[in-house]
């Protein structure tokens, strides 16, 4: 998997850099006059932007989903605690009472 990873970048790396050497003329983007190497940049860019937005959702997505599972289990001990405290707190009026 390593190699195939490495194999693809590489890949990639050689298309980027015969795209900017390579490319010749111009094009209408938004009525404007671009060239032909700005349009791939500006594709690039893009390209950049979505990959980074869908790593940082995948985070916040971990990350909220691992602070709910923690809650979760926090508010499960606390209730656990609170029984506890209560059967205690039961027991040592019952004690008392005994006397």
């Amino acid at each position: 998997m390593v190699v195939l990873g490495l194999l693809l970048i590489a890949a990639g790396a050689l298309g980027i850099v015969a795209a900017v050497f390579t490319a010749e003329g111009t094009v209408e983007l938004l009525g404007t006059d671009i060239s032909a190497l700005a349009i791939y940049l500006v594709g690039l860019g893009s390209g950049l932007a979505i990959w980074w937005g869908f790593s940082i959702g995948k985070f916040g997505t971990k990350r909220t989903l691992r602070q709910r599972r923690e809650s979760k289990r926090l508010a499960e001990l606390s209730e656990k605690l609170d029984k506890h405290e209560e059967d205690r707190a039961d027991d040592v009026k019952d004690d008392r009472s005994n006397w």
